[in-house]
């Protein structure tokens, strides 16, 4: 009898433990790991400070800091990344325009206003003749920073168009700026070199900058270009993907935005 419950205590322990190793393997099988492609401030900021949060709604995120935006693109359409968290939307359609992508807005999260810093001047109405200014060479930002110069009086742009300006557009230019493009990251380098870069926000903050103090001008809140959680129309609605934006535009994130930046990044939600 002795020995019959001895083996019985034995049986009953055994399947206790496997049923707790049974649950817990079922808990890391609820953990789903999404692999995302975001730039380094503020995205992937944000994301590693909500990382606890994830956790508990059962996403973990495996970031990569971009260093090609259209090759980010490129390897979100193709399944390499399951979304990814840099760009705006006019960068988005360019993209998928040039590369035939079919890739979709997710949900806007934040806006980084645009705005051009100098070592050389205080004021932008300072810019001498001839003046060169560097600004990103893709379509979409070269035309975005030509519409931030006419929009603070220092040139006018064709009247017929609406965006996607480029140099011959301009159609005034009392100081002959000179607009020079260079490829983003290398915008905050190129300040040694002309009289004023026009940097996005998170090159700019990268680079040591505070946008609200440093820029010589900014765009206001009200910019159109909001950054957005992007994926294939596959993967949209997909729960997990919807559970890192349930917490990108929870109050928390918003918190984490207004403490962390100080205006040079607003929420869009």
């Amino acid at each position: 009898m002795r020995l019959g419950w001895k083996l019985l205590v034995g049986a009953l322990v055994i399947g206790l433990l496997a049923g707790c190793t049974n649950k817990g393997e079922a808990a890391k099988e609820e953990i789903e790991t999404l692999k995302v492609g975001a730039a380094n401030v503020p995205h992937a900021e944000v994301l590693a400070y909500l990382e606890k949060d994830l956790e508990k709604d059962g996403v973990k995120l495996d970031i990569t800091i971009i260093k090609d935006a259209v090759q980010t693109n490129q390897q979100t359409a193709d399944g390499e990344l399951d979304f990814n968290y840099f760009q705006h939307v006019p960068f988005l359609e360019q993209t998928n325009n040039e590369s035939q992508l079919d890739l979709v807005s997710v949900k806007g999260i934040h806006i980084e206003p645009f705005g051009v810093y100098s070592k050389k001047i205080k004021k932008l109405i300072d810019l001498p003749q001839n003046a060169k200014v560097a600004v990103p060479n893709d379509v979409v930002n070269f035309s975005r920073a030509l519409l931030l110069f006419q929009n603070n009086g220092l040139i006018e742009l064709d009247k017929a168009k609406k965006n996607d300006y480029t140099v011959e557009d301009i159609t005034q230019n009392e100081k002959n700026i000179q607009f020079i493009g260079v490829d983003s990251p290398l915008l905050v380098r190129s300040l040694d070199d002309v009289d004023a870069s026009a940097i996005n926000t998170n090159y700019a903050l990268e680079g040591g900058y505070n946008p609200m103090k440093d820029a010589l001008i900014i765009e206001g809140s009200d910019s159109p270009y909001v950054n957005i959680i992007a994926s294939t129309k596959e993967r949209k609605d997909d729960p997990a993907i919807q559970i890192v934006v349930k917490w990108l535009t929870s109050e928390k994130a918003r918190s984490f935005f207004e403490d962390q930046y100080k205006g040079a990044v607003v929420p869009a939600f």
